[in-house]
């Protein structure tokens, strides 16, 4: 197990591979507040990606932006392509830990993945495709478990909030919780909001990849997971929320996927009780349920098909109705954007018997934030990096490939993320004590 202790020959704690991307930008800025103050304040880091030109152009960005003239020169700048092996086993060989914000990893995550696991530096990233989570642990879990290498998925809004959320749940629920439905609003500003297009690019490649995943899903061979009272039903395609007066449709990201793999790891490692999971995501009035619906029909046509998912990756802005650009989201739209994550939890008082009645408890929790894409995932991803560096001994007892919650269950994370403005809190708690 690699520690910031026993990793002092490495000459960085922390190397931000991606940096010049759009997302890991905001990942570098994030990264560069956190490590000027506080405990984190001597902790080395670097950062990487394929041009060395657009990488010191963002540390002049950040450096401006923060008033820290001193990044440009204490900052280094390594050059390292996923298509070329040898540059990524250089900058894995210097780093403890590897933040990788380079996607579609479907297309780019397996080649960093492997570069870690092989020179022993900790890997995270902020994606959201169930297919590269799962064919991640279904083929290189076992390898980064005899290296003891950390590799830790969806340290982004996917899946953090939803995956710690629950656990979060499970803390403040005075029984057993064994049902929670998450609910996810996302409330703009007058200039509106909006995501950049990566992420429909790997909406886009996840839908076309649908069945790659289910056989990655029987491959793994897994028995279902216990139901410990009623079953879960899931709700229709659209319907009412009366919690957050408005229409919710299923939530189609990573969150389910990812909080069913923490749930299994917590039953076979830890004898913890599952945790039924839905995910549903408030979509407004009737009127953007149509349009909605309308879109997600022309969505599912296209990307049926070759030309369709062309058309769909070179115009994103048309075909999502302006949800997401090439551009994306401005600096004022990103300062009027905010999310709230509800969770509707039931479960049993203690010394209940499931067996013999209906759940005697609920639950109401919720976490709200800044913007969920590029303001509270780089604040997400970098917290994940100093929990791994500074809490060794509450991580698993092994290397392998993780979810957030799987990872940090016994660690501070979610205290960290409070303190960087992340609000965990509980509405309300019904029924015996």
């Amino acid at each position: 197990m690699a520690t910031v202790a026993t990793s002092s020959r490495r000459p960085y704690h922390v190397v931000v591979f991606g940096a010049s991307g759009f997302t890991g930008q905001y990942v570098v800025e994030e990264v560069a507040k956190r490590l000027g103050e506080g405990p984190e304040r001597n902790l080395k880091w670097a950062i990487a990606g394929r041009s060395r030109g657009k990488l010191e152009k963002v540390l002049q960005r950040v450096a401006n932006n923060l008033d820290k003239p001193e990044l440009k020169c204490a900052v280094e700048v390594i050059v390292a392509d996923v298509g070329q092996p040898e540059s990524l086993a250089i900058m894995c060989k210097q780093a403890v830990v590897v933040l990788n914000c380079v996607g579609p990893y479907r297309f780019y995550g397996e080649p960093v993945v492997k570069a870690c696991i092989e020179n022993g530096a900790h890997y995270i990233d902020i994606c959201g495709e169930p297919q590269f989570l799962e064919g991640m642990e279904l083929f290189l879990g076992r390898k980064a478990q005899e290296s003891g290498v950390y590799v830790i998925g969806s340290c982004g809004f996917d899946s953090i909030p939803a995956d710690m959320g629950i656990l979060y749940t499970r803390q403040q629920f005075k029984g057993t919780l064994t049902a929670v439905e998450s609910i996810l609003t996302v409330t703009t500003g007058p200039e509106g909001g909006c995501g950049h297009d990566a992420t429909w690019k790997s909406a886009v490649f996840g839908f076309a990849d649908a069945a790659k995943l289910r056989f990655f899903r029987q491959q793994f061979n897994h028995k279902p997971l216990p139901v410990l009272g009623p079953r879960l039903s899931k709700r229709g395609s659209v319907f009412f929320c009366k919690g957050i007066g408005q229409y919710a449709v299923p939530f189609v990201g990573s969150d389910a996927s990812v909080v069913r793999r923490t749930q299994r790891y917590l039953y076979e490692e830890h004898q913890q009780t599952p945790v039924q999971y839905c995910a549903y995501a408030g979509v407004g009035g009737l009127c953007s349920v149509l349009r909605l619906l309308w879109s997600g029909f022309f969505f599912w046509l296209l990307a049926k098909c070759s030309m369709g998912r062309s058309l769909l990756i070179n115009f994103p802005e048309f075909f999502s109705r302006g949800m997401f650009t090439t551009a994306g989201p401005t600096q004022k739209q990103m300062e009027g954007t905010s999310f709230c994550m509800t969770f509707c939890g039931e479960g049993y008082s203690k010394g209940h018997d499931p067996s013999q009645s209906k759940p005697n408890m609920k639950i109401t929790t919720e976490i709200r934030g800044p913007e969920p894409g590029y303001v509270a995932t780089p604040i997400l991803m970098v917290q994940a990096a100093m929990t791994l560096l500074n809490e060794p001994h509450a991580l698993p007892d092994r290397g392998g490939v993780f979810t957030p919650g799987s990872a940090f269950a016994r660690t501070s994370l979610i205290q960290r993320l409070q303190q960087r403005g992340l609000q965990f809190t509980v509405r309300g708690q019904q029924g015996a004590s």
